[in-house]
């Protein structure tokens, strides 16, 4: 089926302008697909370089009953060392980020990087709490990315998806997002591909907003190991608890399985010290939920995704 996918895809290719064609990699690393840089190496890795694709994509992996993965700037995975058997659908070249008055529209793999600064553009405040979280857009509002008290669901007003049920494009308000902590209606159901998201956001001064973003991306460079590949925060909130001072209560900074190590800097990140694999990582988390439940009684989440 994988050879069938790659003749349609050179057929659609034959009839569409230059700029907006399908690329394609074969047997690619994942590894270099995500912000963990682990992973084996994907069976077909296919690049829209326009939402139209991203559809065609979508619906050609599903007629062919092909496994399919959509997959951003992968801040918030961990690939399986045997890499993904099927297709991974990458969203990083749908980068179109524009401000209409109060709102920014962007599309699901612009990332967040550049929506903040757009917004820093347009003298837009509320989403200065994204800045540095290195995501696309699609994955934050996937999973309702936040930080620093801020969160998607506080500025999304309306997102565009996908619905492989109905073969149609469908709007929906926030409100009807279904968001909660890392989650929504779409990490509940993947026949629901988000292809853009608007953010309403509120006028505001450009040197405070600014400063605003310079200072939380101070707080994370003192404080998050940024000089190494990880996932980000490999565990949830606990409810009632800082997680990261639980694991460093426990005694288990700094603790390592192979390459993966569990950030002497910051004990809420696995790191990727040289070589981790993801079967490091994850003999990690679960010495770490262990540890965990068997001191406090608590049952840690993570929040990373495994692929």
């Amino acid at each position: 089926m994988l050879q069938k996918l790659i003749a349609i895809i050179d057929e659609y290719n034959a009839q569409t302008p230059e700029n907006v064609r399908i690329t394609t990699t074969k047997d690619y690393p994942l590894s270099n697909l995500c912000t963990f840089k682990i992973g084996g190496p994907a069976d077909l890795v296919a690049y829209p370089c326009d939402i139209d694709a991203l559809i065609f994509l979508v619906k050609t992996a599903a007629s062919l009953d092909l496994p399919y993965l959509i997959l951003g700037n992968g801040s918030n995975i961990l690939p399986s060392d045997m890499g993904y058997r099927g297709v991974v659908i990458n969203t990083t070249r749908l980068t179109s980020v524009c401000s209409i008055g109060n709102k920014i529209i962007a599309e699901c793999g612009a990332s967040l990087i550049s929506v903040t600064r757009e917004a820093l553009g347009a003298q837009l405040s509320g989403l200065e709490f994204a800045y540095g979280i290195p995501g696309t857009v699609g994955g934050a509002v996937y999973m309702n990315a936040g930080a620093y008290e801020g969160q998607m669901s506080d500025v999304v007003e309306v997102v565009h998806y996908f619905d492989t049920k109905i073969g149609e494009i469908v709007t929906v308000q926030c409100e009807d997002c279904n968001f909660g902590y890392r989650i929504s209606l779409f990490s509940n159901d993947p026949t629901k591909i988000i292809l853009s998201a608007e953010f309403v956001l509120n006028p505001g001064n450009y040197d405070e907003i600014k400063q605003k973003m310079d200072d939380l991306m101070q707080r994370r460079i003192d404080k998050q190991p940024l000089d190494y590949p990880s996932a980000g925060s490999i565990f949830k909130r606990c409810p009632g608890h800082f997680t990261a001072r639980l694991i460093e209560e426990a005694g288990l900074k700094g603790l390592s399985v192979g390459g993966a190590q569990i950030s002497p800097k910051h004990a809420g990140f696995i790191i990727n010290t040289g070589g981790a694999t993801s079967a490091d990582v994850m003999s990690l988390i679960e010495i770490v939920k262990e540890k965990i439940y068997e001191e406090k009684g608590l049952n840690i989440e993570c929040e990373v995704r495994e692929i």
